[in-house]
């Protein structure tokens, strides 16, 4: 029988998952700024020496460049949610790439590492404001099966993102384009950049203004003290050797989320405006999904962190080496994003069961690998788990995703959708920090391959278990809908009028 209809609402059978030619023109101005977003998190790890040559960097100034952007990147993406709570996605999408482009071409042209560093930020600050505003669009241009297709691309846009970050680096600056050397990484973001801003004027709808909240800007503050205390030990401790002032700081995050969570419940008490809405928290999908994303994202960038090293460091092997023996990754990730939209109507949330349960295996088998083949593991050794791992992470990435805020307000979508961007961003410098703890303890002074071989396997140990404990929770990432027996009837996935 087919589920009713509401008045305005196109029938059951018009879901059929097929994008417009604009939506799809929106999914490709929003999806090329998530892979620039993304692939600034990585590409610039690459060109470290190069910048270093050339601009006489010292290796301070070289951290605060990959370091600076992380930081502020992960700080500001709650409040840059907000923003488009409260100006419109379309507005802040538009001004948060503009600024990203601008903030890019300079990077380009800086003359030395402390503009360089300046220009970081700013470009930080851009990807910020425009990065959470793509789940909002997603979550309310798109209905339907059309949305679980749109999560699915966004899905495989982040792991080629992350893949290409290693691959694309080492070939601009291999390339040499221009005697540019590494000055290409940042100026290749302009003229995507722009074409991705005019796709996005031109296809981004607008709504009638309405009654806006107000930002809380004590808010603001108090959450962007709170990250600063947590994310800046998790990224700079081990380069600092851990002293005391730092594990002091991560110490302190805790009192200070505390004093931010009292003080937005006031404001909610007060005038319900407050930065992240206190009724999120009481969704249990929201809650159990970003508890999943936390776990999921440290296994995700502990293998990204600890691989690389283990090739190039430990056994030799060049970067660009490094970054292909990915690609096997890259390619089944891509299949699992794609495949993930196909199960859901079947399987519901067991898909995520099921990708969890893949990236188990692929973990496990990696590890074995790892333990058989010592100092001489290859790529071509590692290729088929890293293929188990990239079609369970993608199989696990996209559903996630629309999993948590499927049961978040419109109203609430930007500020929703910053804070489990933060949570991944949180994810990724805890596992990198954890992982990277477990690296360098087994290894010590020692830099012989078998030493390296050692602590890599001790530090691999972690993966399948990170990946087991996403596993435990998905039996809590239960919707409203699914929880009260009644599925909502399909929206209208052409409706494109809820950006603004």
């Amino acid at each position: 029988m087919a589920p009713p209809k509401s008045p305005g609402t196109a029938p059951a059978e018009a879901d059929t998952g097929k994008l417009s030619a604009q939506q799809w023109l929106m999914l490709v101005a929003v999806m090329t700024g998530t892979f620039l977003s993304m692939l600034n998190d990585f590409i610039v790890n690459v060109a470290t020496p190069a910048i270093r040559d050339e601009l006489g960097a010292s290796f301070a100034e070289v951290q605060l460049i990959i370091g600076g952007y992380i930081l502020v990147y992960g700080v500001v993406l709650v409040t840059g949610g907000r923003l488009g709570d409260i100006f419109g996605h379309r507005k802040m999408f538009l001004l948060g790439s503009g600024l990203f482009t601008l903030a890019s071409l300079a990077c380009g042209l800086a003359p030395d590492p402390a503009l360089l560093i300046v220009f970081r930020i700013v470009q930080a600050l851009g990807a910020a404001i425009f990065y959470p505003q793509v789940l909002s669009i997603l979550q309310l241009t798109f209905t339907g099966r059309a949305r679980a297709k749109a999560f699915s691309v966004f899905g495989a846009t982040i792991g080629l993102a992350s893949i290409a970050g290693q691959l694309i680096g080492g070939v601009l600056i291999g390339a040499n384009l221009f005697g540019l050397t590494w000055r290409p990484i940042f100026l290749i973001n302009v003229p995507v950049g722009l074409i991705a801003i005019a796709i996005a004027a031109a296809t981004l709808p607008k709504l009638a203004d309405t009654a806006k909240a107000r930002l809380d800007s004590l808010g603001v503050g108090l959450l962007t003290v709170t990250l600063v205390l947590l994310i800046f030990p998790l990224i700079q401790g081990r380069e600092l050797g851990w002293p005391s002032w730092i594990i002091t700081l991560l110490v302190l995050a805790v009192p200070a989320l505390v004093v931010f969570l009292l003080w937005e419940r006031r404001v909610a008490s007060r005038d319900n405006s407050p930065l992240v809405p206190q009724q999120l928290y009481k969704i249990r999908s929201f809650s159990a999904g970003n508890a999943i994303a936390l776990l999921f994202f440290a296994g995700n960038s502990g293998l990204f962190f600890l691989l690389p090293l283990q090739l190039q460091a430990g056994l030799g092997r060049t970067a660009l080496y490094a970054g292909l023996t990915f690609t096997p990754l890259a390619a089944t990730f891509t299949i699992g994003s794609l495949l993930a939209p196909k199960l859901q109507p079947r399987l519901g949330n067991h898909v995520l069961s099921l990708g969890y349960a893949v990236n188990v295996l692929g973990n496990v088998a990696i590890l074995f690998t790892a333990i058989n083949a010592g100092a001489g593991m290859t790529g071509w050794m590692l290729a088929p788990s890293m293929a188990v791992i990239g079609l369970g992470q993608g199989l696990g990435m996209s559903p996630l995703v629309a999993a948590v805020l499927v049961d978040v307000p419109e109203k609430d979508a930007g500020a929703a959708s910053g804070v489990i961007q933060t949570i991944m961003q949180v994810g990724m410098a805890f596992g990198v920090t954890v992982i990277g703890l477990v690296f360098f303890t087994v290894l010590g002074a020692d830099t012989a391959p078998a030493a390296y071989s050692q602590a890599f396997i001790a530090a691999l140990v972690a993966q399948p278990v990170l990946a087991l404990l996403a596993l435990a929770l998905v039996p809590l990432l239960t919707s409203r809908h699914e929880a009260t027996g009644h599925v909502p009837a399909p929206e209208n996935a052409s409706d494109t009028t809820a950006v603004h």
